[in-house]
């Protein structure tokens, strides 16, 4: 299996879509945003039973790993410094995006919820949260919350808004590109990419491009898990990231990424990486990180 190509120090770091078992119909973007509300007011206070739009038996994982949900991140009291929401009423799913720059145990957190609405209320029956800390791929919250601060995020223009598939596509276009040079992903211009704290918007904010050159060409993306917001231009894809972690070659490391398309190329780039060893067995410094 081939490594993934570097470029500018950084390495280009989300089951295809499907429609949530039991749903029928599409979500209320106003019962997912309440289900989100309680998951973020949940970690605030780390007491995941004022999570009451979570099913009894839901399926919960952190980092591609079973874990109980009394035991995991939700048991922890988070001081949350930005929280970002994206609602796929389409999917019944929705992506989460967590900030917290505690110096004492800081996080950049993405869950993926989705949805069953099989009830009279909409539950949420699978969790899937990465959860980053020092160590993982060019981890740094201090520098994910100031980057952050500087894009706009505003929700598109409704005259201005790309369909579903044109989103969706610009994100598959990214990991296609990896194993098939003839892709061409509709990168824009100015485009920026946020990468667990690293940022390659670093000089004119005008003219900055995402296409950096040296896409791996060996690296096939698979089990893809969408969730799409019209509304805000986003396809959230989580996934797994073949060779990232020098130390287990083989294994395919936990991997999130959020795509802003604006007329139909992408805009942002936000991507946080789990490592099953510190900084996935990389010497030296990761440029951007924060970590030595």
């Amino acid at each position: 299996m081939g490594k993934p190509t570097h470029f500018w120090g950084f390495i280009f770091l989300t089951f295809a879509s499907f429609t949530p078992t039991g749903t029928s119909a599409e979500c209320s973007r106003a019962a997912l945003k309440e289900a989100i509300t309680e998951y973020i007011k949940a970690s605030t206070a780390g007491n995941p039973s004022l999570w009451t739009a979570l099913t009894s038996n839901a399926s919960y994982t952190e980092n591609g790993e079973p874990v109980n949900i009394t035991k995991g991140i939700l048991s922890q009291a988070l001081k949350i410094d930005h929280s970002r929401r994206f609602h796929d009423a389409t999917a019944c799913a929705s992506l989460t995006e967590l900030i917290v720059t505690d110096p004492i145990k800081p996080y950049v957190i993405h869950t993926r919820m989705l949805f069953d609405t099989n009830n009279a209320t909409t539950k949420v029956h699978t969790v899937e949260a990465l959860v980053t800390i020092l160590g993982d791929w060019a981890f740094n919250a201090t520098g994910y919350l100031h980057w952050n601060s500087l894009e706009n995020w505003d929700p598109i223009p409704v005259s201005k808004r790309d369909d579903r598939e044109v989103i969706k596509a610009a994100g598959d276009a990214y990991f296609d590109r990896w194993n098939d040079t003839s892709v061409e992903i509709p990168l824009g211009t100015p485009c920026a990419r946020l990468e667990g704290g690293a940022y390659t918007g670093l000089g004119d904010l005008e003219s900055n491009t995402c296409n950096l050159g040296g896409f791996p060409s060996t690296i096939v993306v698979k089990n893809r898990r969408y969730v799409v917001d019209e509304e805000m231009g986003v396809v959230s894809i989580f996934m797994e990231f073949p060779g990232l972690d020098r130390t287990v070659p083989d294994r395919a490391a936990p991997d999130s990424h959020i795509f802003r398309v604006q007329g139909g190329r992408v805009r942002y780039i936000h991507t946080v990486s789990h490592c099953f060893a510190y900084r996935c067995g990389m010497t030296g410094p990761v440029p951007g990180s924060g970590a030595d």
